[in-house]
């Protein structure tokens, strides 16, 4: 039996690398259920201020077709405490980036309060979509 039920994680997950599968796989071993969130091309312009390199539409497909996904929604939000009110999961897997970054610090305080954990994964070393662009010439 696993550790959580329902498990959540989100991402743009542009360029797809194994940085993304670990992540991924990672959180499915400790859940039952995995919702992965993907950003809308909206949201990574809002916050980015740039579109990603894969379609919306063709990143969804990508992770809809991964076996440790159960679940794809879009991400239209960055808001994780409204993603639960949605979803209902009781636990959410972050990069380990966030960790001590003072939004996540009050989100893991609000998300205490409902019965929600929040597991920060390290990220794998050396490679990212940044550096996937970099090494293209992008």
């Amino acid at each position: 039996m696993k550790q959580y039920k329902v498990g959540y994680t989100t991402g743009v997950f542009d360029l797809f690398h194994v940085g993304h599968l670990n992540i991924l796989k990672r959180a499915k071993a400790q859940c039952d259920y995995l919702i992965v969130g993907v950003s809308t091309d909206e949201l990574v312009m809002e916050y980015k201020q740039k579109r990603p390199v894969i379609p919306f539409e063709e990143r969804l497909e990508i992770i809809k077709g991964l076996k440790y996904v159960d679940q794809v929604v879009p991400q239209k939000n960055r808001d994780k405490y409204i993603a639960w009110e949605h979803l209902l999961f009781n636990v959410l897997f972050v990069g380990d980036d966030w960790k001590g970054d003072a939004l996540f610090m009050k989100l893991e305080e609000k998300f205490k309060k409902v019965g929600v954990d929040v597991v920060y994964f390290p990220y794998t070393a050396g490679i990212s979509s940044t550096i996937v662009k970099e090494k293209i010439g992008m």
